[in-house]
């Protein structure tokens, strides 16, 4: 059996820089673990069809707390079979519960989860999906609970003071990866 893969599970609410940051991260484990896999949260959403690719709602059913939870057990157990594979995964994702990340880390060998943390006026100035600004509902973090993250390997304040790039810098440096 080969050696158990990686699943880095970047999370924060919308706005944090998940996808952005995440994306980055995954580029530079590509060049060095070509199999790594990137699982998106949003992309995730729309593949099993509760959400256009603009982000209109096609199934108000999957917004339940009961079908978001599953939907992040779904995705987590396929993050946990491609790591036994002995693939790495960087998946971003909300993930708002604590039961979820608790499930994680119990049943992935390999996890380290990675809290993008930012201040509410950053959320609000950054609003690339107009979710603050449009006073939209079932908004993570404004009208529904969010579980925030209180046992990550790490925890990025990511209000600006650094580039993306950087953090990436940082993150491959915290996890060793180029000593791989």
């Amino acid at each position: 059996m080969s050696e158990k893969g990686t699943v880095y599970f970047f999370t924060g609410l919308a706005g944090a820089g998940k996808t952005t940051i995440g994306g980055l991260f995954y580029q530079r484990l590509k060049d060095l673990r070509p199999d790594a896999v990137l699982i998106d949260g949003d992309q995730t959403r729309t593949q099993v069809g509760h959400s256009a690719p603009d982000g209109t709602v096609l199934r108000e059913d999957c917004y339940t707390t009961a079908a978001r939870k599953s939907g992040a057990l779904s995705a987590f157990r396929r993050c946990r079979d491609l790591a036994d594979e002995g693939r790495d995964v960087v998946i971003c994702s909300i993930a708002m519960y604590t039961e979820v990340r608790a499930w994680n880390r119990e049943n992935i060998g390999n996890y380290q989860e990675i809290y993008l943390k930012v201040t509410r006026e950053t959320l609000y100035r950054r609003d690339q999906k107009k979710l603050y600004s449009s006073r939209a509902k079932n908004v993570v973090g404004v009208d529904l609970p969010w579980d925030e993250p209180g046992h990550s390997s790490v925890v990025i304040q990511n209000d600006g003071q650094e580039t993306p790039e950087e953090i990436v810098d940082r993150l491959v440096e915290f996890f060793g990866l180029e000593k791989r």
